[in-house]
Order: structure tokens, then C-alpha cells, then sequence
């Protein structure tokens, strides 16, 4: 089984980029031990080396849904800043979402539309109102239905049946595909501080 989980540093100040790192290599670790191959999909650097903003890990494995269950919320790194002596705070905050990477596509193919002769009302002429020239198609792995009657002849509105049918299905594909990107840059932005559902501090 496999999975994709994003983790993310949200809006947060550089400290949360190195937190990310750290809980990163954490997880990393903690996936080996119990036998999971995890793999590092996509990686958006931080300001500062060694850091991330984001990072897209694959885990794979019997118990990677569990795995990644383990490590889904708000993480947080707690440890004196790196970068600036002063700062009082410790703890900082990560998010961490599984979430879709791929969205399967549709296999177009003739032989899954099934096709119906059919009249159709209004302006044609005789031949139309009295022939079967329509065609009504429906591709039956999605259900999407076209009925066609722009010509008088059924092998053109056949054809042109089948045109759009494939058009709709590319469109279906497109809208899913971009819907898979809205939803992964949404993480981004579900980081809140405090509350953490998993706390990781530096091996002592």
C-alpha cells in the first residue's frame, strides 16, 4: 500500500522551515523501523540550507495508512531557535496532511458508447421529422449522455457524437486534475499553532 502525505511549513517564520527538516528526518527514521520505504516526491527549499517550506513524501508499506495516520495534524519541534539567540519561543509548528497526487484518467473508447437512433423534433424537413437521424450516445464507464441531430445523415451525427463525448471526458479529467492541485496547496494554509498532535524534540 501506498500513500502521499505533505508536510509544511505553512506561512510560519524560517524556524518552522528547519522544524520541518528535523521532523522530516524524524519520520524518515521512525518509517525504516517499521519497515516502510519512504521516499521524498517533491521538495520546495527553505531560505536557509538544510531547510524546507514543503515536502511531498511517499510512504509504502503494510502500515503505511496507519503510519501516516500517526504523523497527520499539527507536528511540532520543540527547541531553542538556531537563528536567533533571543527568541524566547520553542515550539514550532509543521502541518502535516495526507493527500491525492495522481487522478486516474479516463480510457476513451468507442467500443464503451453505446448508440440509439432516435427522432428529434423542429426545424429539418420531412426527411428529419420522418427518419431516424439522430443519435443518442452514452459512454457507459462515466454515464455522460450527447444526443446529436445537426445532420441528416445518422453516420455524421454518429461521428460527431462520438467527438463530443471524448471532448467531455478530457474536460472531466482537466477539472478533476486541477481540483488534486487545489486541495494539496490548501494545506499550506491549515497550519495553526499550538495543540499539537505530535510533539518531536532533539535526541539529548
Amino acid at each position: 500500500m501506498s500513500i502521499h502525505l505533505l508536510m509544511s511549513a505553512g506561512r510560519g517564520p524560517r524556524e518552522c522551515a528547519w522544524a520541518l527538516a528535523r521532523l522530516l528526518r524524524r519520520l524518515e527514521a521512525d518509517g525504516t523501523r517499521q519497515n516502510l520505504a519512504i521516499h521524498r516526491v517533491e521538495t520546495v527549499p527553505g531560505d536557509r540550507p538544510g531547510t524546507y517550506r514543503s515536502v511531498l513524501v511517499r510512504i509504502t508499506g503494510a502500515a503505511a495508512e496507519a503510519f501516516a495516520e500517526a504523523w497527520t495534524g499539527t507536528l511540532c519541534w520543540q527547541a531553542p531557535s538556531p537563528y536567533r539567540a533571543d527568541a524566547g519561543r520553542k515550539n514550532w509548528y509543521v502541518i502535516a496532511r495526507p493527500c491525492q497526487v495522481d487522478t486516474p484518467h479516463t480510457t476513451f473508447a468507442e467500443t464503451d458508447v453505446e448508440f440509439v437512433a432516435c427522432r428529434t423534433g423542429g426545424p429539418g424537413g420531412q426527411h428529419r421529422n420522418k427518419a431516424s437521424t439522430a443519435v443518442r450516445a452514452t459512454h457507459r464507464p462515466s454515464g455522460i449522455v450527447v444526443v446529436v441531430d445537426t445532420e441528416r445523415q445518422l453516420s455524421l451525427n454518429r461521428r460527431i457524437a462520438v467527438r463530443l463525448l471524448r471532448q467531455r471526458i478530457e474536460r472531466g479529467d482537466e477539472t478533476a486534475e486541477r481540483a488534486v492541485t487545489t486541495a494539496r496547496w490548501r494545506i499550506h494554509d491549515e497550519l495553526v499553532r499550538g495543540d499539537p498532535t505530535r510533539v518531536e524534540r532533539p535526541e539529548t
